[in-house]
Order: structure tokens, then sequence, then C-alpha cells
């Protein structure tokens, strides 16, 4: 009880000291009452990603328009098709786009230039030993078909195998 006492004349002369027009009794319950706690941060919604054929997502667009999607390609090279383009714009300053193999020709490369991949260049920094030939797994959201190509914003980016035909460590 004698720390209420002090607590009451502690917060009365606050109240004085300062001229603050405050309720007493909203005063003593809110020093009494019990701390709330943080309310918990609600997890980030998770991502269903569709697995896709890349050359499904050229050949029609506009079906993937707005759509997460993931697939498993060969890595051929960064480029900077399609940066800077004002209808479906990716700051070349922040963005580096990937060429892939196309995944209907095997008996040589070509690459699959339609499809307009954008990774950041935060995250291709970290895989700047990326060779021609490396498989990668990309999953990320169509954000438009300017042009007639899809354009994607990678989201994820691993690196399954290099050349080498190594596993990566995870």
């Amino acid at each position: 009880m004698n720390k209420l006492i002090k607590l009451t004349i502690a917060i009365m002369s606050l109240i004085y000291l300062t001229g603050a027009n405050i309720n007493y009794n909203e005063a003593m319950a809110a020093a009494i009452a019990p701390a709330k706690p943080a309310p918990a941060k609600q997890a980030a919604p998770t991502i269903s990603y569709m697995l896709v054929s890349p050359v499904d997502v050229v050949s029609t667009p506009n079906e993937f328009l707005k759509k997460d999607i993931t697939f498993n390609a060969e890595f051929v090279a960064y480029t900077s098709l399609g940066l800077d383009y004002k209808p479906a714009f990716k700051d070349s300053g922040k963005y580096i786009g990937i060429l892939i193999r196309r995944d209907d020709v095997k008996d040589h490369v070509i690459p699959l230039s339609e499809m307009k991949i954008f990774l950041s260049r935060d995250v291709a920094e970290k895989h700047i030993d990326l060779e021609a030939g490396d498989k990668v797994k990309i999953s990320g959201n169509v954000f438009s078909n300017a042009l007639g190509d899809p354009w994607v914003d990678v989201k994820v980016f691993e690196v399954i195998t290099k050349k080498d035909n190594k596993q990566v460590k995870k």
C-alpha cells in the first residue's frame, strides 16, 4: 500500500507541475494496470506458385498475367533486355534481366528472349558466378504482357545445380 501512495503522490505532482488536464481516475488506472502485451506479428502470407513450362507461358502470356509462377530452367546469361521499357518498367539500377534456355529445344542452346525475367541486383550479386548451363529455379509474378511477351518479377531465385552437375548446398 505504501508503494501505491507514493505512486499517487508522484502522479499528482507530475499532473500539477505540467499543468496537464488528466483525469485522476484514468491516471491511477493507467499506473496500476498491467502492461498490455504487444500484438503478435502475423506471419507473411504464403505465396502459392503454379508450376509451369516457360515456353507455355511465352505462347499464352495473357493466361498467366498477374499469376505467381515457378519453373526450373537452364541459366544462359544476365541481360539488359527490356529494362527501363516504360510500359513494363523495371529500373536498370535496381534490376538485371536473366536469359534462360528454351526448354523445347534440346540439341542446341537457344535463349528464351521472349520471356523477360527480372531479378533484383542485390540477389544477382549473390549469384555472380553463374555460368551458362547452371540449373536454376525461378518463382515470381507475371506482372505484364507488354509487346505480347510475359514479364516476370522474380520473388525467389535458387541455384539447383552448377554446370559440372555438382549439387548446390543449401
